[in-house]
């Protein structure tokens, strides 16, 4: 396995995890919002298993639409946590969105990564059960955007 993970790039990771009260805060950013909201999710996923492990080695497509941004922000953390509890379970390695309106907010992804393997993913971090609107925050700056959200464990 780690012959097959050597021909691929260290996983970029712009995302930290916050202490919170029985929750995890996950606090990630970027140059752009897309990036951020990518990095949100990746910081999702390692929470549960170190995404440096996984290959990826298939890929899945999500599709959301929001009345608002914190909406479109849950709506699409929701969806990709979705792609871990379907059978079979899916565990990303990245997670690129292809197309993002800011206007209309309206998002499409996919999630490059292979099935959950309990012996290969498993033991390694903690169940996400679901993403909450507590304490979100998405702060827009010209030089950087950050995201906050908390998730519970």
């Amino acid at each position: 396995m780690a012959e097959e993970l050597s021909r691929y790039e260290p996983v970029v990771k712009k995302f930290e995890y916050l202490d919170h009260t029985a929750d995890v805060q996950i606090h990630s950013w970027g140059d752009e919002l897309s990036e951020a909201f990518e990095q949100s999710a990746m910081g999702m996923f390692n929470y549960m298993t170190d995404i440096d492990g996984v290959v990826p080695r298939s890929q899945r497509a999500i599709s959301v639409e929001a009345d608002d941004l914190q909406s479109l922000l849950y709506k699409y953390l929701d969806e990709l946590l979705f792609l871990m509890s379907c059978d079979p379970y899916y565990i990303p390695r990245e997670v690129k969105i292809t197309e993002f309106d800011e206007d209309k907010f309206s998002i499409k992804a996919v999630a490059y990564g292979e099935d959950f393997d309990h012996k290969k993913h498993g033991g390694q971090g903690t169940e996400i059960k679901a993403i909450t609107y507590s304490a979100m925050e998405i702060s827009v700056r010209k030089e950087l955007v950050d995201v906050f959200v908390i998730v519970d464990i």
